[in-house]
């Protein structure tokens, strides 16, 4: 019988989630790289397989219950119980509240919020059985606000009390759960950040280094690391905790 542990990294396809999948594999985990589209995964179950690891690419939609019960079921039926999950599948909608719409709030809130609490219910009842479980939950600096995106912030500061009351309810189980905090890091989504303030991307980037006291700006294996200790063996008496990953302290 095989030892080997299953991840669930949702929003996997790049980014973030990419690198985390990636390092998880590098770690000896079986990895279900999640996305909305299960194509869109190719390139990220690609790497892991090419480098000896096991992965499948998994297409749902985190915000849509019965979605990601199909999806956690149909990963427990082809890599095994899945007893760690990253929760990193989000969007961004940034406008100022006064030209925020309530579809803007909904959509931020149902991928962030909704789709970890859809995808760790799911997941939980494997981790329970197993008597060890490590869920990750991604969160942002924007948690302590951020000009332009008060549904962003909300739902991120939101990940925090979620991933605080999974720790309590779940530890007696063997499960922990933490947060990563991540800062500025080199995405596309940060990139299309800067293309919609119009500024070029190195200029951007420029500038939130000099902002940032290890004066750089991050990379998506900066987060990757952070969760690859979270889920370690040697972080099991880690819980409930939200790890800043930004190059300097945050509040």
């Amino acid at each position: 019988m095989s030892t080997q542990k299953t991840a669930i990294v949702t929003g996997a396809a790049r980014g973030i989630g990419a690198a985390v999948a990636k390092r998880l594999a590098d770690d000896g985990l079986a990895v279900a790289v999640l996305d909305l589209d299960a194509d869109a995964c190719a390139d990220t179950v690609k790497a892991i397989t090419d480098a000896g690891g096991k992965a499948i690419a998994v297409g749902a939609d985190v915000s849509d219950e019965a979605s990601v019960a199909a999806a956690v079921t149909k990963v427990a039926d082809e890599l095994g119980p899945p007893t760690v999950v990253v929760n990193n599948a989000g969007i961004t909608r940034d406008n100022l509240l006064f030209k925020m719409t309530v579809a803007d709030w909904d959509a931020v809130m149902n991928v962030h919020l909704r789709g970890a609490f859809n995808v760790t219910k799911a997941a939980q009842k494997y981790m329970v059985d197993a008597g060890w479980g490590r869920v990750v939950n991604l969160s942002s600096t924007s948690a302590l606000g951020n000009r332009g995106q008060v549904n962003y912030s909300a739902a991120k500061a939101g990940m925090q009390g979620f991933t605080k009351t999974l720790a309590i309810e779940l530890g007696k189980f063997g499960v922990t759960a933490n947060a990563i905090a991540p800062g500025f890091i080199e995405t596309e989504m940060t990139a299309a950040t800067a293309e919609r303030v119009g500024v070029p991307f190195e200029d951007f980037k420029a500038a939130a280094a000099s902002q940032i006291p290890v004066n750089r700006v991050g990379a998506p294996e900066d987060i990757a690391h952070t969760a690859s200790f979270f889920i370690s063996e040697g972080a099991g008496f880690v819980s409930g905790q939200v790890v800043y990953v930004a190059g300097g302290p945050k509040d």
